[in-house]
């Protein structure tokens, strides 16, 4: 049997998990090319949150990382992770936005797209896919792992064969909340070889523990590629450490070939940029934690779910909104928890919380119950949706959500051209989804000096460009009157929502 093949996903999964993506590009590339020659299948470098953490945060354009990358490390693939019609953000864009985004990307240096659906409904995922490959790139089709009475083994298979349909040149398994078992991995890893007859890649967080038995178990079964990471970015709400699965499979006669002195220079050196991100760590994501099994929150949202609550002042609530997502994520159909779903559902089940069950519902989370982020697998709590129909006046949409979004592009290259802004794709797509973010990323700045001409050297800090602190979320407004209750703004997990809290 050929040796399984490593993805590395340190410079995006890893301190998306465990540090709040945070890390800078800066911190990034004195790593790139020792990584570049280590013999990866691909590296995760791009994607999910990490759009959102360079603009925002960072002060980075994000574009500009991606090519600072793959000229540090241009042998290996680099891999990203996008939301299909959501893009990177948190709600559906035009198709013309979408296919604007992928030729950015593609031109930008991407190689292989992970494309995931948060429903896994497949019509939004046609657009990505048919982009990527026209653009000449690696699509990578992904069934989002999750358990529930709708979900099974039989339907997964299913979903995989309409992504080989639809185009997909290989197949991603994201366990984005770290609860595959192995059996199920092995289960799953060979009915899809069988079956659906791609290339398997398996994708897994360690926070419930079961991390590298489900890769020894899919490895058992013939999966293709296991994602892996750097400890102190690993482990934990992470991917598990590339040091410890290479330990775990010593003798075995799929274990692949890596030079473990410089694994260990690496682990040197990301271990100085974890000191460097202190602020944006936490040991409780350091930790297995078994309660994971029941609320099924990805590895990523908790990182940054911690910090937000602590900005709420709820962090003495964190196990009471634990308690609450699964009853949440339930009535809204058993969807899965991933980016943008898992964060309005933690949203949703804050609002609970702080003003009782369904007091106050989120404007994402009636979206979902009305079909307008597609179909949930599952059918919507008939009270929720009878509620929501009250509130809201709506119905349930039909058909493929993104079918009734009005086309874009034209409209933002004229508002980009009034305000004397780049008018390209990438300028676009930027605006579309993070208009504040990247307005003041081409804000007039104040001159800085030169920076000097040292190099960085692995296992030295490198001199990070300054993170700024970033802003706390909004807290509970003032009250003001709203109708018959009061007005909120609250920001959880990256989701602002208005909430209107009805008094009784």
């Amino acid at each position: 049997m050929k040796p399984v093949q490593f993805n590395n996903t340190v410079l995006r999964d890893g301190h998306q998990s465990l540090a709040a993506t945070r890390m800078t590009t800066a911190q990034m590339l004195p790593a790139a090319p020792i990584l570049d020659e280590m013999g990866f299948a691909g590296l995760e470098t791009w994607g999910g949150a990490t759009i959102d953490a360079c603009l925002r945060f960072l002060g980075e354009n994000p574009f500009d990382r991606l090519r600072a990358l793959k000229k540090a490390a241009p042998k290996t693939p680099q891999l990203m992770l996008l939301r299909g019609q959501n893009i990177v953000q948190y709600t559906s864009f035009p198709d013309d936005v979408v296919e604007a985004f992928i030729r950015a990307d593609a031109a930008a240096g991407q190689d292989i797209f992970r494309i995931f659906d948060a429903l896994n409904d497949p019509r939004n995922l046609a657009t990505a896919i048919k982009t990527v490959k026209a653009c000449g790139k690696h699509a990578r089709g992904e069934i989002c792992y999750t358990t529930s009475p709708v979900h099974t083994v039989e339907n997964f298979i299913k979903l995989g064969r309409e992504l080989r349909e639809m185009g997909c040149d290989s197949i991603g398994i994201k366990d984005m909340s770290g609860v595959i078992v192995p059996k199920v991995a092995y289960e799953l890893t060979k009915q899809l070889k069988e079956k659906v007859g791609l290339p398997v890649t398996l994708h897994t967080h360690d926070t419930a523990g079961l991390g590298a038995a489900a890769y020894l178990a899919a490895i058992e079964a013939g999966v293709d590629i296991v994602e892996t990471s750097i400890s102190p970015f690993a482990n934990g709400t992470g991917q598990p450490d590339t040091l410890r699965m290479l330990a775990l499979l010593e003798g075995h006669p799929r274990c692949p070939s890596f030079d473990l002195q410089k694994l260990a220079q690496l682990r040197e050196y990301f271990t100085d940029v974890y000191k460097q991100l202190s602020k944006f760590t936490s040991p409780d994501n350091e930790r297995v934690d078994s309660d994971t099994l029941i609320y099924q929150v990805p590895g990523g949202m908790l990182s940054n779910f911690r910090n937000q609550l602590k900005e709420q002042n709820m962090s003495d609530k964190f196990t009471e909104v634990m308690a609450e997502i699964p009853r949440v994520r339930a009535a809204l159909g058993f969807i899965p928890l991933v980016t943008p779903t898992s964060q309005i559902v933690g949203t949703q089940a804050m609002l609970n919380v702080k003003f009782g069950r369904w007091k106050t519902i989120a404007p994402a989370a009636a979206d979902i119950a009305l079909n307008k982020y597609g179909r949930p697998p599952g059918v919507v709590d008939a009270e929720l949706l009878k509620l929501i129909k009250e509130r809201t006046g709506q119905t349930p949409v039909e058909g493929r959500p993104a079918d009734a979004l009005t086309p874009r592009m034209p409209k933002l290259r004229e508002e980009l051209a009034a305000k004397g802004l780049p008018t390209d794709d990438e300028a676009c797509v930027l605006w579309a989804m993070f208009p504040q973010e990247f307005a003041k990323l081409h804000a007039p700045k104040p001159a800085t000096p030169a920076p000097g001409n040292a190099e960085p050297q692995l296992g030295k800090a490198a001199t990070p460009t300054p993170t700024p602190t970033p802003a706390p979320a909004a807290s509970p407004a003032a009250a003001q009157p709203a109708g018959p209750g009061k007005r909120y703004r609250l920001t959880i997990a990256g989701q602002t929502t208005e909430a209107v809290v009805e008094e009784l």
